[in-house]
């Protein structure tokens, strides 16, 4: 067993519900669901009574729920005596960062952190914008960097930024440089595409159905850098975000053309 399982188990028996439960601990309800169904495979036997009422504690459960809280409780206690410094931030955070943006912020973001919170112990996960939010729900990830995530009951999402979309294209395409390119005209040629499920192909999918478009999808593929490669080697043309082609343009490798339609946001 773990933390996490006991501080679910603590709140559900406090709260007498599940989605309230996880509303306070900033988690989805199947997680919750599941980290309960875990302890009681671990223990074997039932903690709660699920009645109409709400979640009971069964006899178990009450003197599981009560050994729980004493040792959270000793743990806090841990925590504060250990603390040297009450203004000092210290411990463990998971942050998720897409990997399209890691090489982008990674660094300076690692280097602010350890400037004005020593005392953090920084964890970098990277993945795809729609792994990252099943982490980010289940608990694994404290906070991530994401696509288009709107607020939900479990999670506090706060715009960081806005980037348009771009267009690229194989050498010789013979486009004018930096001319806007409509998804109707990106709808004639053949395109690699992020596989579906990724937060990026999700945003161009919702796009294409305002525009009443439909792409000629030729290959997927959840690699970003495979995408730009595919495209170099004459493959299809695809769309991608500012920050996924921001060293292709500095190092003069890649003259991306303005999405006319859709902007991204993070």
């Amino acid at each position: 067993m773990d933390i996490k399982q006991l501080k679910a188990l603590v709140t559900v028996a406090e709260v007498g519900s599940v989605t309230r439960a996880a509303e306070l601990l900033h988690l989805v309800q199947p997680a919750v669901t599941r980290q309960i169904r875990t302890l009681e495979q671990e223990l074997g036997v039932p903690l709660f009574e699920r009645t109409r009422q709400g979640m009971r504690l069964t006899e178990a459960g009450a003197s599981m729920a009560e050994r729980a809280r004493r040792a959270l409780h000793e743990l806090d206690r841990a925590r504060a005596e250990i603390r040297p410094d009450p203004g000092v931030i210290t411990g463990t955070v998971t942050v998720g960062v897409l990997e399209s943006a890691a090489f982008l912020i990674a660094e300076p973001f690692v280097a602010a952190v350890l400037r004005d919170h020593p005392g953090i112990e920084l964890r970098l996960v990277t993945a795809y914008s729609g792994h990252l939010q099943n982490w980010l729900d289940e608990g694994d990830l404290d906070v991530s960097l994401l696509y288009n995530l709107t607020s939900t009951p479990s999670l506090n999402v706060e715009p960081l930024a806005r980037e348009r979309l771009w267009v690229v294209a194989p050498p010789g395409d013979g486009l004018a440089a930096g001319r806007p390119v409509p998804l109707a005209e990106l709808a004639a040629r053949r395109v690699v595409m992020p596989a579906v499920g990724h937060g990026l192909r999700v945003l161009i999918d919702r796009a294409c159905a305002q525009a009443e478009v439909e792409l000629e999808v030729s290959v997927q593929t959840n690699s970003m850098h495979l995408q730009k490669q595919l495209v170099q080697s004459g493959h299809g043309w695809t769309i991608l975000p500012g920050v996924g082609i921001a060293d292709d343009i500095s190092r003069g490798t890649r003259a991306p053309h303005p999405c006319a339609n859709p902007r991204s946001s993070a």
